[in-house]
C-alpha cells in the first residue's frame, strides 16, 4: 500500500498476474466444446486452491472402498455370530472318607496345578486302621506258612501210618492163623489124652478085678491107679490148653479187628493230606483277603489328602478348616485350563457352507484379543430340542422361527507349549467368533 491508501504499483501486478491465467494456462482453457478439458483443468485448480478437500474426497471413497470390502467380507466369506461363549469342564471335588478338615491352602479363583495339595484331612485314625491290618496280615501270613509246612508233615505221617496198618493186619492175620493151629493142636491134644484116660480107666476097672482074684500083683495095680490118675490129670491140661488156645483166637481175631480198623483210618491219608492242603489255601485266602484290607486302609489314608485332578483354577470353594465333613460332601471345583472349547449357536441359515475343519477367529469380549481355532463339529439338533420345554409343533400353534445349531468350536494349540497357562480362557466369557466358510 502507498502512503496514501492506494496499492503500490507492484503489488497491483502481483494481484493481476495470480488472477489472470498465465499463456500456458489459457491455451488449456475450454475452447469451443472441449467440456472434459475444462473440467480436469478446474479440478487442478481445485486441488491446488483448496488441497484440504480433495484429501476429504479421497479419505471418503477409501472408506466407502472398505465399508464395501468389509460388508462383501462378511457376507460371501466369513460366518460370525454373538452368541457365543467358551465352554469347559467343572470338575467337583468330595470328600471320599469322613473327618476333620485340618489344612485348605487354596482359594478361590487360584491357578493350581496337576498334583496340587487342595484339602488334608486329619489321618491319625486311618494310620492306626493301616498299622492294624498290616499286623493282621502278618499274623495270616504266619498261619499259612504254618499249614504249608503241615501239608508234608501230614503226608508222610499218613504214609507211615497206612504202611504200619498194613504191616499190623499182616501180624494181626499171622497170628489169627497160627493161634488157630494152635487151638487145633490142643484139640488134638485133648483127644489124645482122653482116649489114653479112658484106656487107662479101663485098665484099672481091669486090674482091680484081678487083683481081687490075686491074678495080678498089688504093684501091678497100684501102677494102674496111677497111670489112670495121671491120664485122668492130663485130660484137665489137656482141656485148660484147649480153653487157652480158643481164648488165644479170639485175641488173636480182636487183634485183627482192630489192625483192620486202623488200617482204615490210615487209608484216609489222602483225604488227610487234602484237607491239611485245603487248609493251607484257606490261609493263602486269608492272606489275600488281610492284604486287601492293608491296600483298603492304605487307600482310605490316601483319601486324606485331596490333590488337583488337573492344571485348572479353583471354582466354588465350600470347605473350611476344622469342618467336619462327609463322605460325597463337595468341597470345591477345579476348571481345567486346558480343556477349553467355545460353543457357538449359529442360526440354521448360516450352516449351509459350514463344516468342520474350518478356521476360525476367536474375538474375546473381555481381553480384546484374538485366538485362532477350527470348527470340530457341528450338534445334534437345533438348541430348542434339548430345552426344558422342547417345542410340540403338532399343537397347532407353530409359529415359523429361525433356529439356532450349537457349533462346537476348538482352539488352535501351538506343539510344545502349554495352552492357556496364564488362565485367561474360562468358561462362560462371551466371544464372537467368524468362521471362514469359503
Amino acid at each position: 500500500m502507498s502512503d496514501n491508501g492506494q496499492p503500490a504499483e507492484g503489488h497491483f501486478a502481483t494481484v493481476i498476474d495470480e488472477r489472470m491465467p498465465a499463456a500456458s494456462d489459457r491455451e488449456l482453457l475450454p475452447s469451443g466444446g472441449d467440456k472434459a478439458t475444462g473440467k480436469l483443468s478446474g479440478a487442478r485448480r481445485t486441488f491446488r486452491e483448496r488441497p484440504w478437500r480433495a484429501v476429504l474426497g479421497i479419505i471418503a471413497v477409501a472408506a466407502v472402498l472398505l465399508g464395501a470390502g468389509y460388508f462383501i467380507r462378511d457376507a460371501f466369506v466369513y460366518e460370525g455370530t454373538d452368541d457365543a461363549q467358551v465352554e469347559g469342564h467343572i470338575m467337583p471335588l468330595s470328600a471320599r472318607i469322613n473327618g476333620q478338615v485340618l489344612e485348605v491352602p487354596v482359594i478361590e479363583g487360584q491357578i493350581v496345578h496337576a498334583g496340587d495339595i487342595l484339602v488334608t484331612i486329619d489321618s491319625q485314625g486311618y494310620k492306626i486302621a493301616v498299622d492294624q491290618a498290616q499286623a493282621t496280615l502278618a499274623d495270616a501270613l504266619a498261619s499259612a506258612s504254618s499249614s504249608h509246612l503241615n501239608v508234608p508233615i501230614t503226608s508222610v505221617a499218613a504214609s507211615s501210618n497206612l504202611d504200619s496198618a498194613n504191616t499190623a493186619v499182616s501180624n494181626s492175620e499171622a497170628g489169627v492163623n497160627g493161634a488157630r493151629q494152635n487151638f487145633e493142636g490142643a484139640k488134638a491134644d485133648l483127644v489124645r489124652v482122653e482116649a489114653n484116660a479112658a484106656k487107662s480107666d479101663a485098665d484099672l476097672v481091669r486090674y482091680g478085678a484081678l487083683v481081687a482074684k490075686q491074678d495080678v500083683s498089688r504093684q501091678q495095680y497100684d501102677q494102674a491107679v496111677a497111670a489112670a490118675a495121671a491120664n485122668r490129670a492130663a485130660v484137665h491140661s489137656a482141656e485148660a490148653a484147649v480153653q487157652g488156645a480158643g481164648q488165644a483166637v479170639r485175641q488173636a481175631e480182636g487183634k485183627l479187628l482192630q489192625a483192620n480198623a486202623d488200617l482204615r483210618n490210615a487209608q484216609t491219608a489222602p483225604l488227610q493230606v487234602s484237607q491239611i492242603r485245603a487248609k493251607a489255601l484257606a490261609a493263602d485266602a486269608q492272606v489275600e483277603q488281610r492284604r486287601a484290607q492293608v491296600d483298603q486302609a492304605g487307600l482310605s489314608l490316601s483319601y486324606t489328602v485331596i490333590r488337583a485332578p488337573a492344571t485348572g483354577i479353583i471354582g466354588k470353594k465350600t470347605v473350611e478348616v476344622g469342618q467336619n465333613v462327609g463322605i460325597g460332601q463337595e468341597l470345591l471345583t477345579v476348571v481345567p485350563l486346558e480343556d477349553i472349547w467355545v460353543t457357538a449357536n449359529f442360526k440354521e441359515t448360516q450352516l449351509a457352507h459350514m463344516q468342520p475343519g474350518q478356521p476360525v477367529e476367536i474375538k474375546i469380549d473381555a481381553y480384546g484379543r484374538a485366538w485362532k481355532g477350527r470348527v470340530t463339529n457341528l450338534g445334534g439338533g437345533t438348541g430348542s430340542v434339548f430345552s426344558l420345554l422342547p417345542p410340540e409343533n403338532a399343537t397347532g400353534n407353530y409359529v415359523k422361527v429361525v433356529q439356532r445349531v450349537p457349533v462346537r468350536i476348538d482352539f488352535d494349540r501351538v506343539p510344545g507349549q502349554t495352552f492357556n497357562a496364564e488362565g485367561l480362557l474360562k468358561p462362560g466369557l462371551s466371544v464372537e467368533p467368524d468362521v471362514r466358510v469359503r
